[in-house]
């Protein structure tokens, strides 16, 4: 058994020189105080080590995502008080900052990945997947992938059952330790094939998927530390495997305590009374809005 751990010498807050945080919102949908609250913090910590924060416009699915969700999240924002000094809106050193205009630089991974035998092609749906499971990978957005088109070690991909274009999945190390140090969570310890399987890299509508969008936008954009919820604490592991495949440097992390409504339930877009243009509508300051929710150094509501 082997560990992998995250190497980034960066403190929970790294030094005034070269701090690089960002913001990701994905325009599917209005954005609700859950997005405010870990945006607000990203921005704290930028301000507090003296450094810039980038503004990602993270506008993938194809399917979800609309021009008039950009323009009210970009209103949005400026209305709850947040202020970047890189985006799709102002420019600067490392854009394009519209995800959809950034595929040379998938491509470009995802054949690094695929030459160097990490990956492989997948013809399994979603539904397939889940028929071959006993019990589905319930914490997590993707499930523990069985391993139906997985080749033996030294032997090339099954052919194609069918016409369908296939997704390539990472083929993890099995058994391996992935460890990292999260500036909220504290310590984080997954196990590659237990807390989750081989993962998906590339669509089969021919489009990256987060995991490695993800990890090439924030190494290419040098990002230094990435803010975001406690339900992307997996993902993590999953982008660590990909940082150490790609010979990419990871950022530091802070995974911030999710927000709920009053049944507990983690926030989400379709909960449009707490989205921020219904907010705004109502009248609710985002000064108030932003004392009603207000985080410490760590990610915990005070």
């Amino acid at each position: 058994m082997t560990t992998i751990a995250s190497s980034n010498p960066s403190s929970s807050h790294p030094t005034a020189t070269g701090y690089r945080g960002r913001l990701a919102p994905s325009p599917t949908g209005f954005l609700h105080l859950g997005h405010a609250r870990t945006f607000w913090l990203a921005q704290e910590r930028a301000r507090g080590a003296g450094g810039i924060l980038v503004l990602r416009n993270e506008d993938l699915d194809r399917a979800r995502c609309r021009a008039d969700f950009v323009s009210a999240m970009l209103e949005d924002l400026r209305w709850a008080g947040l202020e970047w000094q890189e985006g799709p809106d102002c420019g600067g050193a490392y854009g394009p900052y519209n995800q959809s205009e950034r595929q040379p630089i998938y491509v470009q991974a995802f054949e690094q990945l695929k030459a160097s035998g990490l990956i492989y092609p997948c013809f399994c749906s979603r539904k397939d997947i889940l028929r071959a499971l006993s019990a589905p990978h319930a914490s997590d957005d993707e499930p523990l992938y069985p391993g139906t088109c997985r080749p033996r070690a030294g032997e090339p991909p099954a052919a194609p059952p069918s016409v369908r274009s296939p997704s390539w999945r990472f083929r993890v190390p099995e058994g391996e330790a992935v460890e990292f140090e999260d500036a909220a969570q504290g310590h984080q310890r997954f196990r590659a094939g237990r807390d989750f399987g081989d993962f998906v890299v590339w669509r089969h509508d021919g489009l990256p998927s987060y995991q490695l969008a993800c990890v090439v936008d924030d190494a290419a954009m040098a990002i230094t530390e990435v803010v975001r919820g406690a339900d992307l604490l997996v993902s993590t592991a999953r982008q660590l495997l990909l940082y150490r495949a790609l010979r990419l440097p990871p950022p530091a992390f802070l995974h911030c305590h999710l927000l709920t409504d009053e049944h507990g339930v983690r926030l989400a877009k379709r909960h449009e009374t707490l989205s921020l243009r219904t907010l705004r509508a109502r009248g609710v300051s985002p000064a108030r809005l932003q004392a009603g929710a207000v985080l410490d150094a760590a990610g915990r509501p005070r």
